[in-house]
């Protein structure tokens, strides 16, 4: 399972200062979730914009750099580990998405399929990867380019993968748009996964500072009252530069 980290700010800063405290321990969960790494960034013309590498995080000499040198008002930073059969490549690493948004997601669910009996076989044909997550996103990303409202898109995808379907373990994930940074949290606490690491292992939980808002996976210190968690089939809604932050509920 992947880890995720994401971060609105009230202005354009640098992310190694956005996230100077949280930086170093989230990046030594790269030692376990080596499977690639991807960073997407709010650009200052207001689109977004997508690095991603197969390689792991902590071998990778442009991680660092590309952190250092990316000013931004909002991102997210993923740290892939495959699920069992799934293929290390480009093309399967997070995050999905181009200039409009990006998408990157912790858990798995099966079958791949589940999501083609909703949106039909070009769902499938659309996709770069063979990965569940990069379904979840397009899945999200045709009803968006329908017109409808990114937060209804990603809980309406979350439905129809629990309704389609036969087990899921997690559905966390972060969306980055061009107006606001997303974070859905939902997980099977009776999974596999669960049984092995506990019963945290997918809670998302954020951090407000007077100047940022941190969003993150579990697996390193996060201590109260300073992180909240994200209610569970909840959605965090955080606007860049006025960090107005909404919690939408079931």
């Amino acid at each position: 399972m992947c880890r995720l980290l994401g971060v609105v700010a009230r202005r354009p800063v640098a992310l190694t200062d956005l996230l100077a405290s949280v930086l170093d321990p989230f990046l030594a969960l790269a030692t376990e979730h080596a499977d690639g790494w991807g960073v997407a960034r709010r650009t200052a013309g207001g689109s977004v914009g997508i690095t991603k590498d197969p390689r792991p995080a902590g071998q990778d000499a442009r991680l660092r750099p590309l952190l250092a040198t990316t000013i931004t008002d909002a991102a997210l930073v993923h740290l892939r580990m495959a699920t069992p059969g799934s293929r290390v490549a480009n093309a399967n690493t997070h995050p999905f998405g181009d200039h409009r948004s990006a998408f990157a997601h912790n858990g798995d669910f099966s079958p791949v399929t589940a999501l083609d009996e909703v949106a039909g076989p070009a769902l499938a044909e659309a996709a770069d990867g063979d990965t569940d997550s990069e379904r979840f996103h397009l899945a999200i990303r045709r009803r968006t380019d329908d017109g409808m409202d990114p937060v209804k898109a990603v809980l309406q995808a979350a439905d129809d993968i629990r309704a389609h379907a036969e087990r899921f373990a997690s559905l966390n994930c972060l969306l980055l748009t061009q107006n606001a940074l997303l974070a859905y949290a939902e997980h099977d606490p009776d999974s596999e996964v669960i049984a092995r690491r506990g019963t945290d292992y997918f809670h998302l939980r954020y951090r407000r500072t007077p100047d940022a808002v941190v969003v993150a996976s579990t697996g390193w210190p996060q201590p109260a009252p300073h992180w909240q968690r994200v209610p569970e089939r909840g959605l965090l809604e955080v606007v860049p530069g006025t960090l107005e932050t909404t919690v939408h509920g079931r």
